[in-house]
């Protein structure tokens, strides 16, 4: 009999969610209300250094309100790295403004803070890291340059919950933080995102802009959005977040294990956690030394079919060279990542058995494929 597939993700809900949500449903308040005021609290507690943070209806619009509620527009420019996915330069791009791609670290797959400064112009007002895979960018020296520039730091943490740079919690070193809650993220509302607010009078921004621009009915205050989180989500993520801190500890055993095991792997580079560093391990992301593009899509595709390892490529193209912004730019460091890089399986479910099939299939594969 052939062995299951391992998934790439898989998403953790238990009876404690649905008995949560069932409890709201009966409650009758099913839209923003109680529940989400609870867990913007107890997320703030837990995640964010006890900053104002307020919850919307997912990480993207949590990333886009923050950059309204700065005030960024036509004519400005924010610093972005290229390597993520679309999102992080889409908010900066909807609002009229332009994301200006700098290249990355190899090591760590985020923003190469030597390539900031090179990048600030005139017109430049902010810079975005990503805290990408859940490991921490180094986001000591990015506000630091930002400072001597006046520039303001934005915080994407989409993939970064509980992760740490020198003791400091993600998502606090900015103006603001962005926590994505989609499904496969370390913890899940089912779908949401939290804005982590330097200060309450950002915070009152980034509410006003999620309903309507309004905090008091049919008042008004500026044009906003409808980007409300329910208290059916908030219900979920209420129960996720007791249980991020457990499943964090095991994604690290389980990255400790792949480490071990694919050590000696000819071809195979294992993640770089920095000094200072604690990384959660949103993906676990390796590199296929020197390959092109097809030769780890191949890699890949034999993981999956030859040995029902599943496994990911986050992310293939680069944001600048996608359609919607279509920019010839020289990030060499950038695009080797996305020829190289593929993510296996990390997640808190996996066995001890799994981890022994990953390791033996990634062997298998870079020594050409033996079974």
């Amino acid at each position: 009999m052939s062995e299951q597939m391992i998934p790439a993700a898989r998403p953790l809900i238990g009876d404690e969610e649905r008995e949560a949500v069932d409890r709201v449903l009966r409650s009758g308040m099913v839209a923003q209300g109680p529940e989400v005021a609870a867990f913007e609290q107890e997320f703030a507690a837990e995640l964010a250094g006890s900053r104002p943070t307020v919850a919307v209806n997912s990480g993207t619009s949590g990333q886009h309100l923050g950059m309204v509620a700065l005030g960024l527009g036509p004519g400005d420019e924010v610093i972005v790295p290229s390597f993520t996915f679309a999102a992080t330069a889409n908010s900066v791009a909807v609002t009229g403004a332009t994301p200006v791609f700098v290249d990355i670290d190899l090591d760590t797959f985020c923003i190469d803070p030597s390539a900031i400064e090179g990048a600030i112009t005139g017109r430049t007002v902010g810079i975005q890291p990503v805290h990408l895979y859940g490991h921490p960018a180094e986001i000591d020296t990015i506000v630091e340059i930002a400072g001597r520039h006046g520039l303001w730091v934005a915080e994407d943490a989409a993939q970064a919950h509980g992760a740490t740079w020198k003791g400091g919690q993600v998502g606090t070193f900015g103006r603001f933080g962005m926590f994505s809650l989609y499904p496969t993220k370390n913890m899940t509302s089912g779908e949401g995102g939290m804005v982590a607010c330097e200060d309450e009078e950002l915070a009152r921004a980034v509410r006003l802009l999620r309903n309507q621009g309004m905090e008091v009915q049919y008042a008004n205050e500026v044009a906003g959005f409808n980007n409300r989180m329910t208290d059916l989500h908030a219900a979920i993520g209420r129960v996720q977040l007791a249980k991020l801190a457990g499943w964090t500890a095991q994604r690290r055993a389980n990255a400790a294990a792949l480490d071990e095991g694919l050590a000696d792997v000819a071809g195979v580079v294992t993640p770089v956690v920095r000094e200072g560093a604690e990384h959660v391990y949103h993906q676990y992301t390796i590199r296929i030394e020197g390959a092109s593009a097809a030769e780890r899509d191949a890699f890949a595709t034999a993981l999956r079919e030859e040995h029902q390892v599943g496994c990911g490529v986050y992310y293939p193209t680069p944001v600048h060279r996608l359609p919607s912004f279509g920019l010839g730019l020289d990030l060499p460091v950038t695009e080797r990542a996305a020829r190289e890089v593929l993510s296996l399986p990390v997640h808190p479910s996996l066995t001890e058995d799994d981890l022994e099939r990953i390791v033996a299939a990634v062997a298998a594969v870079a020594a050409g494929g033996a079974a």
